[in-house]
C-alpha cells in the first residue's frame, strides 16, 4: 500500500533529492519519536526545527501557526518602568467612569457601549502611560486609531486629565446644545480631540496602513522627517471579519512598515456573539498576518497561568487550550471550578491529574480573571517587542474578557455590546472591586456618581507627568495655523482661458495638463499628491512617470523595459506618484492621509485622486463620508464619467449616478464642468479656498469632485464678460444666447433656456443649433458646472428666509428675466439636474440617462437614453406646445423627421 504522507514522484521530480539515504535517515527518526513518544513528540521537534531553521536564515515556507500561549514568556519579559500600583489606580477610576457615562446616558436613551472599553481598558492604560508619543514629541508625535466602541474610556481619561468636565461627560450622544460628546471617535464634532474617525469598521485598519506609508512617502520626499513617528492601530477581532481590514496586509509587509502596530483585542465576541464560535479567531489571525509577513505577537494568558504552564511537562495543557473552540473559552468565564475541572481537564488523564494540584480559587482566578490583555506587566512587554521589532510591521494578538470588572451580569454574555447600564446594587460591586474611595451616599436619588481623586491629586499629577515626558496629550488634533499657500503663476489657469482651436480635447486631458502644470510650480509643486489605481495611462498621465516619479520604498531595482522610450516606468524612493494598483480602497486611503497631513503633520499636501467615476463613489462612498469626517481636502477627480461616454466598457463602467452620491455628502463640491476653462477655473478657486484665503463664511475642510470625460471635442474659449468665473464656481453661468451664436432667430420666435452639465452641454448646443435652423426656435445655452451647489446655495437661502433674511437664491437670481421654459440635460440620472427645479421660476423639465448603462457607439447609447440633441429638440418642441407657442403637431413632425 502507498504510504499517503510519503512525498509523490511528482514532487521528487521538482525537487531533486541529492542524498535519499540521508532522506530516509530523518523520515525514519520522525517515524520513530511518533511512535514511541507519540505525535505530539514529534509534532514538537518539527515546530522546534522549523523555528531554528527560521531563526538561521534557512529559506524555508513560514511556520503560520505557534501554540496557543503568548509569544514573550514570563521570564523574558521586562520590567514595567513605572508605579503600576498608582497606574492600576488611574484606570480603574477610568474604568468606572466610563461605565458611568454611558448609564447616565441611558436614562435619555441615548445610549453607548460599556463591555468593550471594559476588556481593553490596559491596552490603552499602558500605551497612554508608556508608548504613545504626543503631539510636542519628535517629529509629529504618534498616530492612533482608537476603537470606535471604546471611546468612554478615552473621555473618561480626558476627564481624569482636566481636558473634560463632568458637563462634557453626562452630554455624551447629546450634542445637539454645542458642549457634547459624539459617540464615537469623530475629528468633525470634536476636532481638538480625535484626529481619525473610526467606527465604521474596517476603514481604521486599512487607513492606518497607508497612514504609515504616508509618513514613509513625506520624509523619503524630504517634505518633513516623521520618521519618529509610529502608527498604532486599535481594533477588534470581530472587525478583522471585514474585508477592508485585512486588504492591505501584504502591502504593509512589502514595504516593512515598521513603524506601525496593529493591537487586536482579542475578547472573542463579535457585536451578538463568538467570533469564530467553533474555531480560534486568534489562531486564525496569527496565520493570516504571518502569512502576509508581519511580526506576530500573542498576549493571551495572565501571570495566574504560569503556575499552570509550570505543571504541564507533557504539554498536555498546551495541546487542550489549542483544541478548545473559542465559544467554550467564553462559557469557561461564566462557570463554577466544578464546571471546568469536568469539562476542560476531564478530558485527558493527565489534565485530570493536574486539576488535582488546583485549588477552586485557582481554576476560576485562571478562567474568569487572568488574560494576558489585562496585565499591564503582559500589555508593556507586547508593545516594547513591537517597537524593538524592524523591518516588518507587528500586530498583538491580546486576549480579554468583553465586560471586564463589569460583574458576572456582563463578563462574556453574548448580548453585552446592546447592554448600556449597570444598576446601582452592580455599580456598588464594581467600586468595592476596583477599591475605589466612593461612598454609598454619593448614590443620590439612584443615581451613579462621577469619580475623581482630584485635580493635585497623585494620580492625576502621575497621569500628566507621563503625558508631559511623551510629549502632551493624546489623543489630540492639532489645528496648525499654517500660513496659505502661495497661488501658482496664473498663467497655468490662464492658458485654457483660449480654447483649443481646431483641436479636440477631453476634459480628462485637460485637467491632467493642467496637473502637469501646476506641479511644475516652484513654490506648491511638490506639494501635489498625485494617486491613480493602476489606470495612469488610462488617463493620459504616463507623461508624468519620468518626470515626476513612482514612489516606491526601493526605488527601482530593475531596469523597466519601456527604458528606452521617452515615457517610460520610473519608480524612486523619492517619487511622487502614488500609482496603487487595482485598488480604489487603498487609493482613497492614501488620500485620506495626505488631505490631512495639514493637521496630521503640520504640512499642507494637495492630493489628486483620479479614478473610474463608476468605481469611485459607488465603490469607496464610506471611504468618502470618513474623508468628510476627518476634515480631509483634495480632489477627487471622476474620470471617463458619464453614462454615454465610455459605453464600450459596458453597463458596469457607465456612470449615470456619482454626483446623486456625491450630493449627499455635505463636505463634497461636486462639479460637472463641461469645458477645460471650467475645470481651471474651479480648480483654482479649490486651492484659493482649501489652501490659501478662504473667504468669511467658507469652510477650508471641503474637497471637491470633479467629473472629466474621455470624448475628445472643440474646447470653446471662455465667453468674454463679468461673472463668469463667479458662475463657474457657484454653479451656472449662460454660455450663449442664440444671438451670440449667430443664429439670428426670427422677430418674436418662441425661446426657450437650456442648461447643461459636462459633455451633455455639446448635444445642447447642436440642438440649440437644430431648433433655430429648422424649427424657428431661439435657444439660449446655461453651461450647469454643479447642480449640486446651485441647490445647496438655495437651501441656504430658505433657511435664512426662515431667519427673516432676505436672500434670493443664486439660481433664481441667474435665470431672472430670462425668456420661456427650461429644459435642463446632462449625462446622468434626471435626479441630478432635477435638484435645482423647486428654485426655477420658469416651467421646467429635463433630460437624463436613467436605467442602466450599454455597450454601444455614444451616438446610438444617447439615442436610447433621449439625451442626443434630436430628442432635445423634441423634448424643447414638448415644453413649448404645452405652453402654446408651438404647434403641437411640431412635437410628432419632429419625432418622425428623427426616427425617435
Amino acid at each position: 500500500m502507498t504510504d499517503p504522507n510519503a512525498i509523490q514522484p511528482s514532487e521528487l521530480d521538482q525537487l531533486p533529492d541529492r542524498d535519499p539515504e540521508e532522506t530516509a535517515e530523518w523520515q525514519a527518526s520522525l517515524d520513530a519519536v511518533a511512535k514511541a513518544a507519540g505525535p505530539h513528540r514529534a509534532a514538537y521537534l518539527m515546530r522546534r526545527t522549523l523555528e531554528r531553521a527560521e531563526g538561521n536564515g534557512i529559506a524555508l515556507p513560514k511556520l503560520l501557526e505557534t501554540d496557543y500561549v503568548n509569544t514573550i514568556p514570563t521570564a523574558a519579559e521586562p520590567g514595567v518602568p513605572g508605579d503600576e500600583e498608582m497606574e492600576s489606580r488611574i484606570t480603574a477610576w477610568n474604568r468606572w467612569n466610563a461605565a458611568a457615562m454611558v448609564s447616565r446616558g441611558s436614562k435619555h436613551g441615548v445610549g453607548g457601549h460599556i463591555a468593550t472599553f471594559a476588556s481593553a481598558a490596559w491596552l490603552y492604560e499602558t500605551g497612554f502611560n508608556h508608548f504613545f508619543k504626543g503631539k510636542e514629541a519628535d517629529g509629529s508625535g504618534d498616530q492612533l486609531y482608537i476603537q470606535g466602541h471604546a471611546s468612554p474610556g478615552i473621555y473618561a481619561r480626558a476627564f481624569l486629565d482636566g481636558r473634560l468636565t463632568e458637563a462634557h461627560l453626562d452630554n455624551f450622544r447629546q450634542e445637539a446644545g454645542g458642549n457634547g460628546l459624539p459617540s464615537y471617535p469623530h475629528p468633525r464634532r470634536l476636532p481638538w480631540l480625535w484626529e481619525f474617525p473610526t467606527v465604521s469598521m474596517g476603514l481604521g485598519p486599512l487607513s492606518a496602513i497607508y497612514q504609515a506609508r504616508f509618513n514613509r512617502y513625506l520624509t523619503a520626499r524630504g517634505i518633513k522627517d516623521v520618521s519618529s513617528s509610529h502608527v498604532w492601530a486599535f481594533l477588534g477581532d470581530g472587525e478583522m471579519d471585514e474585508p477592508e481590514s485585512t486588504a492591505a496586509l501584504a502591502l504593509a509587509s512589502r514595504e516593512g512598515l515598521d513603524n506601525l502596530t496593529f493591537v487586536i483585542n482579542c475578547n472573542l465576541q463579535r457585536l451578538d456573539g463568538p467570533v469564530r464560535a467553533n474555531f480560534k479567531i486568534v489562531q486564525e489571525l496569527e496565520a493570516q498576518f504571518r502569512g502576509a509577513g508581519w511580526n506576530v505577537v500573542k498576549t493571551l494568558w495572565g501571570t495566574a497561568w504560569d503556575e499552570l504552564f509550570a505543571l504541564d511537562t507533557t504539554g498536555a495543557l498546551v495541546r487542550r487550550l489549542r483544541e478548545v473552540p473559542d465559544a467554550q473559552v467564553q462559557t469557561y468565564q461564566t462557570r463554577d471550578a466544578a464546571y471546568i475541572r469536568e469539562d476542560f481537564f476531564g478530558k485527558d488523564p493527565e489534565l485530570v491529574e493536574m486539576a488535582k494540584l488546583l485549588s477552586d480559587d485557582k481554576i476560576l482566578e485562571c478562567f474568569h480573571l487572568s488574560r494576558g490583555g489585562h496585565e499591564a506587566r503582559k500589555v508593556y512587554a507586547a508593545y516594547k517587542a513591537a517597537l524593538d521589532h524592524k523591518g516588518a510591521p507587528t500586530v498583538i494578538l491580546a486576549q480579554t474578557v468583553k465586560g471586564f470588572t463589569l460583574g458576572e451580569g456582563f463578563a462574556s454574555k453574548n448580548a453585552n455590546h446592546q447592554m448600556k447600564k449597570l444598576t446601582v446594587d452592580e455599580f456598588k460591586k464594581m467600586r468595592d472591586l476596583l477599591e475605589l474611595p466612593i461612598s454609598d451616599s454619593q448614590f443620590v436619588d439612584g443615581q451613579v456618581p462621577y469619580g475623581h481623586p482630584g485635580a493635585d491629586s497623585p494620580e492625576v499629577r502621575y497621569l500628566q507627568e507621563r503625558r508631559a515626558a511623551l510629549g502632551g496629550p493624546a489623543p489630540a488634533r492639532r489645528a496648525h495655523a499654517l500660513a496659505p499657500l502661495p497661488s501658482p503663476a496664473e498663467k497655468a489657469f490662464a492658458s485654457f482661458d483660449k480654447g483649443s482651436g481646431t483641436q479636440n480635447v477631453a476634459t480628462t486631458m485637460a485637467f491632467v495638463r493642467l496637473i502637469k502644470d501646476l506641479v511644475r510650480d516652484k513654490e506648491t509643486g511638490k506639494r501635489w499628491v498625485p494617486i491613480v489605481p493602476d489606470e495612469a495611462r488610462t488617463f493620459g498621465m504616463e507623461s508624468l512617470f519620468p518626470s515626476l516619479g513612482i514612489y516606491s520604498p526601493k526605488g527601482q531595482t530593475y531596469e523597466p523595459v519601456d527604458r528606452d522610450q521617452l515615457m517610460y516606468y520610473k519608480e524612486a524612493k523619492n517619487g511622487q506618484i502614488l500609482n496603487e494598483g487595482i485598488t480604489e480602497a487603498g487609493s482613497m486611503a492614501d488620500f485620506i492621509a495626505a488631505s490631512t497631513a495639514y493637521s496630521t503633520h503640520g504640512e499642507a499636501m494637495i492630493p489628486f485622486y483620479i479614478f473610474y467615476s463608476m468605481f469611485g463613489w459607488q465603490r469607496t462612498a464610506d471611504q468618502m463620508w470618513q474623508l468628510g469626517d476627518q476634515l480631509g481636502r483634495g480632489f477627487l477627480v471622476g474620470a471617463t464619467a458619464g453614462r454615454t461616454t465610455l459605453t464600450g466598457e459596458g453597463l458596469q463602467h457607465a456612470d449615470g449616478h456619482s454626483p446623486v452620491i456625491a450630493a449627499t455628502n455635505p463636505a463634497a463640491l461636486t462639479y460637472d464642468p463641461a469645458f477645460a476653462y471650467e475645470v481651471a477655473t474651479i480648480v483654482k478657486d479649490g486651492l484659493r479656498r482649501m489652501y490659501g484665503e478662504a473667504a468669511p463664511g467658507e469652510d477650508p475642510n471641503v474637497f471637491y469632485y470633479l467629473t472629466v470625460y474621455n470624448e475628445p471635442l472643440p474646447q470653446p474659449a471662455k465667453p468674454a464678460g463679468l461673472g463668469i468665473d463667479e458662475g463657474i464656481v457657484k454653479g451656472l453661468y449662460r454660455f450663449n444666447t442664440a444671438e451670440s451664436a449667430g443664429l439670428s432667430p426670427v422677430a418674436n420666435a418662441p425661446r426657450i433656456q437650456l442648461l447643461g452639465s459636462g459633455t451633455a452641454i455639446h448635444w445642447v448646443l447642436e440642438a440649440q443649433k437644430l431648433l433655430a435652423e429648422e424649427w424657428g426656435i431661439a435657444a439660449d445655452v446655461w453651461s450647469a458646472t454643479s447642480w449640486t451647489e446651485l441647490r445647496r446655495d438655495a437651501l441656504e437661502a430658505d433657511a435664512a428666509l426662515l431667519r427673516g433674511e432676505e436672500r434670493v437664491p443664486y439660481v433664481r437670481q441667474a435665470l431672472h428675466g430670462a425668456e420661456g421654459p427650461v429644459l435642463a440635460v446632462s449625462d446622468y440620472m434626471r435626479q441630478v439636474p432635477d435638484q435645482i427645479a423647486q428654485w426655477v421660476d420658469q416651467d421646467y423639465s429635463s433630460l437624463g440617462a436613467d436605467g442602466f448603462g450599454l455597450s454601444d457607439t455614444r451616438e446610438a447609447a444617447r439615442r436610447h437614453f433621449g439625451v442626443d440633441a434630436q430628442s432635445i429638440v423634441v423634448a424643447a418642441l414638448a415644453q413649448l406646445a404645452r405652453r402654446g407657442e408651438v404647434k403641437a403637431t411640431a412635437v410628432k413632425e419632429a419625432r418622425e423627421q428623427y426616427g425617435l
